[in-house]
């Protein structure tokens, strides 16, 4: 990762730090119904695939592959990037305890020849069968794509929609990478906190709806997003936390 922002690395480091425990602690939650208010959360291991206190789940080590191809500083806008990103998720795969049923189904069609082209060949064809592919598996491992593109709004805006595409074809997806992969290039920028950071990187057509969704998400609270494997209903949840 190289970049002209002088920013606290702390910053940057609490990106992939602060993912991975949330993503453990809530990985003894998964599939549950909402938290009361009152109730106390920790890391407890458990849930339906019987995670280890403090173990992430098939999110994190998704991003974890991300952010190990960032590191090497090839634009992940590029084939080689991507074949290698493809690459790292089908060897982790063999052992994973959980994948997201999209994920897990355009993987598998992969698997014979792997490559990123073929991972978006698939991806599509998933969404042609079903009909829809805007689950939030893409959205929850996006982080790592904004640490590339500190100093390129531009160059960001089409990695986080090129990384979703591999396994995600709904533009629902794709926006919504999008939106956070800014926001967290943002809050990293300046300290702050701003879900609109990057309405102005989606199509034209879309942003009306997304800044729609995003004001609904300021009025009410992570609980009334019960259909949060949507990836619009995950982002909407995450901004309202």
């Amino acid at each position: 990762m190289t970049s002209d922002v002088d920013v606290p690395r702390d910053r940057i480091a609490g990106v992939l730090v602060g993912a991975a425990c949330g993503d453990a602690l809530g990985a003894g939650y998964e599939f549950g119904p909402p938290l009361a208010p009152q109730a106390v959360v920790d890391m407890i291991g458990g849930g339906p695939f019987g995670f280890g206190p403090g173990e992430w789940t098939d999110d994190t080590s998704m991003a974890v592959a991300i952010a190990e191809v960032v590191r090497t500083g090839l634009d992940l806008r590029g084939s080689d990037a991507q074949d290698l990103i493809v690459q790292r998720w089908l060897d982790w795969s063999h052992t994973a305890k959980d994948i997201g049923n999209q994920t897990r189904a355009v993987l598998g069609a992969t698997r014979r020849r792997p490559s990123a082209k073929a991972a978006r060949i698939h991806a599509q064809a998933h969404h042609d069968r079903s009909g829809r592919s805007g689950g939030n598996g893409s959205l929850m491992r996006t982080a790592p794509v904004a640490l590339g593109y500190l100093d390129d709004p531009d160059g960001l805006a089409q990695a986080a929609r090129a990384i979703s595409d591999l396994t995600h074809y709904d533009r629902d997806a794709g926006d919504a990478c999008v939106l956070w992969s800014l926001a967290i290039r943002h809050a990293i920028a300046t300290g702050e906190f701003d879900a609109r950071a990057g309405i102005d990187w989606l199509p034209a057509v879309t942003r009306d709806r997304w800044n729609t969704l995003l004001e609904d998400a300021e009025h009410r609270t992570p609980a009334d997003f019960v259909h949060n494997g949507w990836v619009v209903e995950a982002l909407q949840a995450a901004w309202s936390a």
